[in-house]
């Protein structure tokens, strides 16, 4: 078992792992949003490739450990949007508009119940 099966097996450590997961693709997802429409010439080559070394990290947190990766999308789904929105302000000045605060509460709201429904 490596280090990342121990830590997703509690979960704190697996909702900690989401949360790494969902950092770690909104950030690359930034960096291409930084190559494609807001830099020229090596600045657009280095934002592409650091886009692309970021989201092959984050392929590695999501599917490196053995886990039921189906059964907690709804939480990473929710964490995504919350982190995203906190990216998007941050880096580059985006505030969310009602409509994001609208849709963000259906989506953390269907993250609680795909989470915390027992069948």
């Amino acid at each position: 078992m490596n280090a990342l099966d121990r830590l997703v097996s509690s979960s704190f450590g697996a909702i900690g792992v989401l949360a790494t997961a969902a950092f770690l693709e909104a950030w690359g997802d930034s960096f291409f949003q930084v190559s494609f429409y807001r830099s020229s010439g090596l600045g657009r080559g280095l934002a592409f490739a650091a886009g692309a070394i970021v989201l092959a990290g984050y392929g590695s947190v999501v599917n490196l450990p053995r886990w039921d990766f189906g059964r907690l999308l709804g939480v990473y789904v929710t964490l995504f949007f919350v982190v995203a929105q906190i990216l998007a302000k941050v880096r580059f000045g985006s505030s969310p508009t009602l409509p994001i605060y609208v849709g963000g509460a259906l989506i953390v709201s269907g993250g609680l119940v795909i989470a915390l429904w027992q069948v």
